[in-house]
């Protein structure tokens, strides 16, 4: 799933040199209103794989990204795209340890995902938010070679590299926004309950008195 401004992303950072001879996985790859898929496949990668929750176009494999490491073994791929994702995982910590792990060392990582200001898209769930500090943090064990806002919807494109001397940053103490408590939270709080049920009741009494009546 990408957008236009998404769809540029990938083809200005992606050379022909990234792809080539590479093995290469999509992970979300739904294509609900565009894909890479087909400018990369061009580039000749020896293999492309589409994984997502469902079947549909782009799909080639049914596989949740926390189950990336199990189903496709650690190292696995030169180039890793993950495109309007991130926001729709309720475990965002074991989804980014998978994209990292299943990445070979030096191989590339391009993610697009939306920022604060971005409206609810349960599609099927809408847990959190990513802004360019968070990315920063959050990937300083790679070599981060582009890091950009969206410029026409609230949201953040990023492209790096795993280096030879991996060492994953410990991210259990991270904060990050949750669009359903309104918030930063340290805490895996965004269940399906709290999807479905609290954020509509967040909408309907206001945030202030949302986040108040949390605390008590």
């Amino acid at each position: 799933m990408c957008n236009k401004a998404c769809l540029d992303f990938g083809k200005a950072v992606l050379a022909a040199g990234d792809v080539k001879g590479k093995a290469v996985i999509e992970v979300g790859s739904l294509d609900v209103n565009g894909s890479l898929r087909h400018d990369i496949e061009a580039s000749g990668p020896t293999s492309y794989v589409g994984v997502d929750i469902q079947a549909g176009r782009g799909v080639d494999r049914i596989c949740r990204v926390e189950d990336l490491i199990t189903r496709f073994g650690r190292e696995s791929f030169d180039v890793v795209l993950c495109t309007e994702l991130l926001e729709h995982v309720e475990d965002w910590r074991i989804a980014i340890h998978n994209l990292k792990t299943i990445l070979k060392p030096g191989g590339a990582l391009l993610i697009t995902t939306r920022s604060r200001g971005f409206e609810y898209h349960g599609y099927p769930y809408d847990f959190w938010r990513y802004e360019i500090t968070d990315m920063r943090q959050i990937f300083a064990d790679l070599d981060i070679e582009k890091l950009q806002s969206d410029a026409p919807e609230p949201g953040v494109f990023f492209f790096a590299r795993k280096p030879a001397d991996f060492a994953e940053k410990d991210l259990r103490s991270y904060a990050l926004y949750s669009i359903v408590l309104g918030a930063r939270s340290s805490v895996a709080r965004n269940s399906l309950y709290w999807s479905l049920v609290c954020f509509p009741l967040r909408k309907i009494f206001g945030k202030r008195r949302w986040i108040n009546s949390l605390k008590k």
